[in-house]
């Protein structure tokens, strides 16, 4: 019987299927971090429970750290220096590896996981965090989960997960110019709504993805959960197997050999039926960005704000009304040419080297508006290492940038700082929630190059024509 890649790395995990229709997966890797990975590590060690396989286990600060210059444990978030001690103490005490604030691979979770190596094609990995979903651009099963399920996971190594069902996303044709995987992601949930992936496992397919190197498709990933998908899957191809060569944390020698031969078992067989299936023409796609309060509200850049469908819900015009409030536009309003008083570049959506690069290309030899706070966060360590070894930092301080050092930053104003009150900001995160990056902040979701482009222009801003 043909199955899809979902089904192949479920039923390779799966310990028993449960009396209530669930089933116990076993699970291969579990990642932490400082704002709820002291919470499960401790209350484990309170119920004198080890964790079991404390090598498959790692930890990093990304959350609450400061990516102020100059950084230590301190933090500007409220009893944050503790939630940084406490993961300390408790990964030692657990002999996890951690990746601690000064550590030359520090950074967010979602970036440090496969730039190590840690995630891999047909594994399981859990997280308690929302977009994990992000590594299943290398084939992996990845999702969020809670500090109570991370527990259990530390202490058994298995998880009971209620199967979801499939569905497959097909991005035909090729990108047009200036189009990125940011705006792939966006244009789909604009299409269907936040909710349409609820309940589903997706599989991203079609010639645009297999277009998409690694860190695209990683950026397509995470975006999965804001569709409100149990998680995102592009099938390991040789781009993957060439991606996680000679990485720290990758198999080696005969094990190698012997992965990679795993690796391409993992597809889709031709056959294998979907729950649902969508089809998305990329023509119709260019540099998107959101306009309301929810990823859903996006349309192209050179859009006006829509106006409320004559067929929509009483609940769905409420929340279309609340959005044109919220963010202080009118329908029809041109989106482009919007002023703007902040732009940032970070987040585990946004933050690699491919995405600083396309960034900097936009901002080579132009300047930062006047009035506009300009910032730029690297997604790791390493991302920031070689970013300066290519001189994009001076690109981005040169252009009027802040250059900071890795982490989450003000995805949602993790280390304690934000932007301004009601303040408009370009930003090239994965929510644009009230109060999401400051006190009632209007947050207008883009890709980083587009975000550059804003930042330039002082206002919202085409990309392909900065390009």
């Amino acid at each position: 019987m043909d199955r899809t890649l979902f089904e192949k790395i479920w039923q390779h995990h799966l310990v028993e299927k449960l009396d209530d229709g669930a089933a116990l997966i076993y699970i291969d890797r579990v990642f932490l971090h400082e704002r709820t990975g002291s919470i499960a590590l401790k209350s484990l060690a309170a119920d004198q429970r080890p964790v079991v396989s404390p090598e498959h286990v790692f930890c990093t600060m990304d959350h609450i750290v400061d990516t102020l210059v100059g950084r230590g444990d301190n933090t500007q978030v409220p009893s944050g220096k503790n939630f940084i001690l406490a993961t300390r103490e408790a990964c030692i005490d657990a002999k996890i590896k951690l990746f601690d604030v000064t550590d030359p691979q520090q950074g967010i979770v979602h970036v440090v996981s496969p730039e190590l190596g840690i995630v891999q094609p047909g594994a399981t990995l859990v997280c308690p965090d929302s977009h994990t979903c992000s590594q299943g651009a290398l084939g992996a099963l990845a999702w969020g989960i809670g500090s109570s399920e991370a527990e259990h996971a530390l202490a058994t190594k298995t998880l009971r997960v209620s199967k979801p069902k499939t569905m497959k996303v097909n991005f035909n044709g090729e990108l047009g110019f200036g189009v990125s995987a940011k705006d792939m992601i966006l244009y789909l949930i604009a299409a269907y709504g936040a909710a349409g992936g609820a309940g589903y496992v997706i599989e991203f397919c079609g010639e645009a993805v297999t277009g998409l190197d690694i860190e695209a498709r990683l950026t397509l990933c995470n975006m999965a959960v804001e569709f409100s998908a149990f998680t995102g899957l592009v099938a390991p191809d040789d781009k993957a197997i060439e991606y996680l060569k000679g990485r720290e944390y990758a198999p080696k020698g005969a094990l190698w050999t012997q992965a990679v031969t795993f690796w391409q078992s993992l597809f889709t067989d031709e056959h294998a039926q979907f729950d649902k299936v969508i089809d998305i023409d990329c023509a119709g796609i260019g540099p998107t960005i959101t306009w309301g309060n929810s990823p859903q509200h996006a349309c192209a850049v050179d859009a006006s704000v829509p106006h409320i469908d004559k067929n929509a819900t009483e609940n769905q015009r409420k929340a279309m009304q609340r959005a044109y409030e919220y963010m202080g536009l009118s329908p029809g309003t041109p989106l482009k040419g919007l002023p703007i008083g902040a732009a940032f570049i970070g987040s585990c959506t946004n933050s690699r080297l491919s995405d600083l690069r396309l960034a900097a290309k936009v901002l080579t030899g132009r300047k930062v508006a006047p009035g506009v706070n300009a910032i730029c966060v690297p997604g790791s360590t390493t991302v920031k290492r070689q970013a300066e070894a290519e001189g994009l930092d001076k690109i981005f301080i040169d252009a009027g940038f802040e250059w900071r050092e890795a982490g989450c930053s003000m995805c949602f104003f993790a280390g304690g700082e934000s932007f301004a009150y009601r303040q408009r900001v370009v930003t090239s995160t994965n929510r644009n929630f009230e109060s999401r990056q400051g006190p009632e902040t209007r947050s207008h979701l883009a890709s980083p190059a587009t975000v550059a482009a804003c930042a330039i222009a002082g206002c919202i801003a085409d990309v392909r024509e900065y390009l």
